[in-house]
C-alpha cells in the first residue's frame, strides 16, 4: 500500500476520533509531510518505539501503542502460565505518557494479561526494579528519554529487568505486522480494575527500591558524617527523577539538597531547556545560576526518566567544568574500587562492564586495582546481560558499569542505569574528596595524573527523511569496501567489524566474541581509537573519537586532528 493510500485508509478508519481526524485533514496537500507519516510503520526494535508525536504509521500514538502491546500480549500468551505473572508499566512527564501508560493496561487486559500500573510518574529504573521485585513476566515504560518534547515513546524490557532482547523483539515486530488497529482494543477501565487485571502499584514498591538502592552506599558513615556540610544542587529537568532522588539523598543523611525551583515540577514542554538532556551544557544553565548563588559543591542533574546523570563541578578557582559521562564514570568507578579496597570489601572476583565505546581510562583503573573489566556493544541492556551470566557461570561479581553516554550502574537489583543510584555515588564520592578538601575536579585531575589524560569527542550525523536509512546504510558500505587506512596522521592498526564479529590486524582475523551489530572500530597509533556507530532507532551515526597522552593539550590536538578527518571522510559519502 503507497504511503497516500495508507493516509486515506487512516482518514476512513479513525473518521469517529475527532482529534485524529480532525489532524489528519489538515495534512492535504502537505505531500511531504503525509509520505512522511505513512511511508512505513514506526519501527519496534530492542529500544522499543520512539518517535514524533502525531497521527499516522510512523508516529507515536495511542493507536500504535495498542498495536504494540497488543502484540506483546500475544508473544506473552503464546507461552503457558505467563499471562498471570503480569506486565509492570511505568510513564514519565511526557506529552500523553499517562495515557499512553493506561491504554497499554487496558489493551493487555483485554487479552487476559494482568498489568501492574504505577499510580503516578516514575523512573525507568524503578520500573525494572519492579519488574524482579513482583516477578512479572516483562515491563512497559512510556518515555522518550532525553528527546526533544515532541518525542514520546514506548520502551519493553523483559523478566530480568533488561530491555527486551533482538530475537523477542523481531517476534514482536512479526506479531505486530499482523495485527489490525481493531484487533487492538482496550477493556472498560472499570471492568479491568474489577476483574484485578489491572492493579495500581506505588508505595510499597518505592519503598522496596529505596531501600535497594540504600544498601548500594560504600560509606553510609561517611554520608551522615558529611550530609550537613556538601552542598548539593539537584535538576530533574521536570522529569520523574525529583522525588526518588531527593528521597534517597535525605535518608543518606545529605541535608543541603537545593533543587531547581523552575524545573521541580513536571512540565511534558520542558519549557526551561532547549533539550531535557543532561549531556548538553545548556541544560545546566538555572542549576548554575543556583550554584554560584549557593556557592555549592556539585550540581546533578537527571534526563526526564531519570536513566542518565550528568554532572557539573567547580575547580579550585572557582571555574566550573561540566564533566563528560566517561569522566563521571571514571570518578565513580575509582571511588568504588579504591573504598571496597581500602576497607577489605573488594572481591577477588570483582568485574566492571562498559560500553565499548567508553573510556579506555576504565581499563587502567581496573588493572591498577587488580579487577577485570569487561566490554560490550553500546545499550544497556549487554550490560544487564553481563550481569545475568555472571549470576549463572558463578565467576564474577558486578561491581560497576557505565557507558559513556552518562548511564551508571553499581547493584543488581536494577538492569538498566539508574539515574537515582548515580546521584547517590557522586554524593558520596563528592562527600569524601570534600573531607579531604578536595573537589570533584581535583579528584578528575588526580585520576589524568595517575593514568593519562584521556579524552573523547562524539559527533553525530543526521541523515533524515525517507532516505536517511539508505544513506546510513551506503556510508557503512563504503567504510568496508574502501577501509580507510588511517585518519589524519593516525594509521590503523586494526579494525574490529562487529558486524562480522571478525578483528582484522595485519591480514590475520580473530574473533571479538559479542553478538552481531552494524558498528565498525578503529584501532590507531599511540593508544587512539575511533568508532562508527549507527544508531538502532533513527537515521543517524555517531562518531566516537578517543585519545590519550601526557596533557590535556596533546589529547585536545589529537581528538581534533582525528575528528576533522573522520568528519571529512563520512561528508564524502
Amino acid at each position: 500500500m503507497s504511503y497516500q493510500e495508507e493516509y486515506q485508509r487512516w482518514l476512513e478508519e479513525f473518521k469517529d476520533d475527532a482529534a485524529t481526524h480532525e489532524e489528519l485533514l489538515a495534512l492535504e496537500g502537505n505531500e511531504r509531510e503525509i509520505e512522511d507519516r505513512f511511508y512505513t510503520m514506526l519501527s519496534f526494535g530492542t529500544a522499543g518505539m520512539r518517535g514524533v508525536l502525531g497521527a499516522g504509521l510512523n508516529r507515536m500514538n495511542v493507536y500504535n501503542v495498542r498495536r504494540a502491546t497488543a502484540a506483546l500480549a500475544q508473544y506473552i500468551l503464546s507461552t503457558p502460565g505467563q499471562a498471570e505473572r503480569g506486565v509492570a508499566i511505568a510513564y514519565d512527564s511526557r506529552r500523553f505518557s499517562e495515557e499512553f501508560a493506561r491504554q497499554a493496561a487496558l489493551t493487555l487486559a483485554a487479552r487476559g494479561v494482568r498489568a501492574y500500573l504505577f499510580e503516578s510518574l516514575r523512573p525507568v529504573p524503578v520500573l525494572s526494579f519492579t519488574i524482579r521485585h513482583l516477578g512479572t513476566i516483562a515491563g512497559i515504560v512510556i518515555t522518550a528519554s532525553h528527546n526533544p518534547p515532541e518525542y514520546n515513546g514506548y520502551k519493553v524490557y523483559w523478566e530480568d529487568g533488561g530491555q527486551m532482547p533482538p530475537d523477542r523483539a523481531g517476534e514482536i515486530t512479526k506479531l505486530i505486522d499482523q495485527i489490525d488497529y481493531a484487533q487492538a482494543q482496550p477493556m472498560d477501565a472499570e471492568e479491568a480494575q474489577s476483574k484485578g487485571l489491572v492493579r495500581i502499584i506505588g508505595k510499597e514498591v518505592d519503598d522496596a527500591y529505596i531501600a535497594a538502592v540504600k544498601k548500594l552506599c560504600v560509606n553510609p558513615q561517611l554520608c551522615r558524617e558529611m550530609g550537613d556540610k556538601l552542598k548539593i544542587v539537584y535538576t530533574p529537568l521536570h522529569g520523574s527523577g525529583n522525588v526518588p532522588v531527593r528521597r534517597i539523598l535525605k535518608e543518606l543523611g545529605f541535608k543541603q539538597v537545593y533543587v531547581v525551583p523552575e524545573q521541580e515540577l513536571p512540565d511534558p514542554n520542558f519549557s526551561t531547556v532547549r533539550l531535557p538532556n543532561p549531556e548538553d551544557p545548556a541544560a545546566f544553565t538555572l542549576a548554575l545560576k543556583l550554584q554560584e548563588s549557593l556557592d555549592a559543591d556539585v550540581v546533578f542533574g537527571t534526563d526526564p526518566d531519570c536513566d542518565r546523570v550528568g554532572i557539573a563541578v567547580k575547580d579550585g578557582q572557582n571555574q566550573v567544568h561540566i564533566l563528560s559521562g566517561n569522566q563521571i564514570g571514571c570518578l565513580l568507578l575509582n571511588y568504588i574500587l579504591s573504598q571496597k579496597a581500602e576497607r577489605g570489601t573488594l572481591p577477588a572476583d570483582g568485574a566492571v562492564v562498559k560500553s565499548i565505546v567508553s573510556t579506555e581510562m576504565a581499563r587502567a583503573i581496573c588493572q591498577h586495582y587488580g579487577v577485570t573489566l569487561f566490554d560490550v556493544l553500546t545499550g544497556f541492556k549487554f550490560i544487564a546481560e553481563m550481569i545475568h551470566r555472571f549470576e549463572m557461570e558463578h565467576d564474577h561479581t558486578f561491581l560497576f558499569g557505565f557507558e559513556e553516554s552518562y548511564g551508571f550502574l553499581s547493584g543488581t537489583d536494577v538492569r538498566d542505569k539508574d539515574g537515582v543510584n548515580a546521584c547517590m555515588l557522586i554524593a558520596e564520592t563528592a562527600a569524601w574528596y570534600k573531607k579531604r578538601g578536595k573537589t570533584l575536579y581535583d579528584a578528575l585531575m588526580e585520576l589524568f595524573e595517575t593514568y593519562g589524560y584521556y579524552g573523547e569527542k562524539v559527533t553525530s550525523f543526521s541523515l533524515s527523511g525517507k532516505d536517511g536509512l539508505a544513506k546510513m546504510k551506503a556510508l557503512m558500505k563504503g567504510l568496508r569496501d574502501n577501509p580507510p587506512q588511517a585518519f589524519g596522521s593516525f594509521p590503523v592498526l586494526a579494525v574490529r567489524d562487529y558486524q562480522t564479529g571478525l578483528r582484522l590486524e595485519d591480514g590475520q582475523a580473530s574473533h571479538l566474541g559479542l553478538p552481531v551489530s552494524n558498528v565498525l572500530y578503529y584501532e590507531l597509533d599511540r593508544g587512539a581509537w575511533l568508532c562508527v556507530r549507527p544508531s538502532g532507532t533513527e537515521p543517524k551515526i555517531k562518531l566516537y573519537v578517543n585519545a590519550v597522552s601526557g596533557s590535556a593539550q596533546e589529547t585536545q590536538a589529537m581528538l581534533e586532528e582525528m575528528s576533522q578527518a573522520a568528519v571529512a571522510l563520512l561528508e564524502r559519502g
